[in-house]
């Protein structure tokens, strides 16, 4: 049976000492990102989703990212090693989460460097990035843990964004958006819609049509709306002045054995 779990990690109260790549530093107001937070949570718990709050890891900056530290596939959790060493430690406090829910547990070893935001699950594609956080030794592990598990493993490169999903994410009925700038090659991807704001390429699937997305892509908001999707909207703007999105904020888990 489909599960609609999601774990979501408070954020640190050294946030704004976040980590940027691709961006120019602002400084993010702590205390508006904590209010957008909850507004974010409580989105997903409106629409039908059990939250999960891990354990905070206030000593670390980036760790609302929560995303990041761990890749879901059916019921095996396999808990990144970020291409950050700073974020190395966010990972402690998830380990424990999907154990406590019946995961079995698995983890991406050295030399191995990946980030949950560099991996795009549809269906059985599992769309991993190869860019400035997932090396080729983790897009490796990622296969050897996922494949024999009926996945379907797609390398694909990642350079102008942070992470894959910074560049792309999926609609309910698989087609791969994003916004053609961010994008290296959006012929690998079977079926593409372009959108017209860097925002609107990420959103998280709530269930049926509703689609889960950032204010500041208003454009494609409309777009979603005109193809006959529900855009739920909230404001993330602390979270993207470091880089984050919506999806970046939760790991959805939707297949945990009963």
């Amino acid at each position: 049976m489909p599960s609609k779990k999601a774990l979501v990690r408070r954020p640190s109260p050294r946030l704004a000492e976040g980590l940027v790549t691709h961006v120019e530093r602002e400084k993010a107001d702590v205390d508006l990102a904590v209010e957008q937070w909850e507004t974010y949570v409580e989105a997903l718990r409106t629409h039908g989703w059990e939250t999960i709050e891990v354990d905070p890891a206030d000593d670390c900056p980036d760790s609302v990212f929560v995303e990041d530290t761990v890749v879901m596939y059916k019921n095996v959790a396999l808990i990144a090693r970020s291409g950050a060493e700073s974020r190395r430690d966010e990972t402690e406090g998830v380990e424990e989460a999907v154990a406590r829910l019946g995961c079995s547990v698995n983890w991406i070893w050295e030399p191995g460097t990946l980030d949950g935001g560099d991996v795009l699950k549809i269906g059985d594609t599992i769309y991993v990035g190869r860019g400035g956080r997932t090396n080729a030794a983790g897009v490796q592990q990622l296969r050897a843990a996922f494949e024999p598990l009926g996945a379907q493993v797609v390398a694909v490169p990642v350079s102008r964004v942070l992470h894959l999903k910074s560049a792309v994410t999926a609609l309910p009925d698989g087609t791969v958006i994003g916004n053609i700038p961010k994008v290296d090659r959006p012929a690998l991807f079977p079926r593409f819609l372009s959108v017209p704001e860097e925002a609107g390429s990420h959103v998280v699937l709530l269930g049926g049509a509703k689609l889960l997305m950032a204010a500041s892509a208003p454009k494609t908001a409309e777009l979603f709306a005109d193809l006959g999707f529900d855009p739920v909207v909230v404001d993330i703007s602390e979270f993207e002045k470091l880089e984050g999105c919506v999806t970046c904020l939760s790991v959805r888990l939707r297949e945990l054995y009963a």
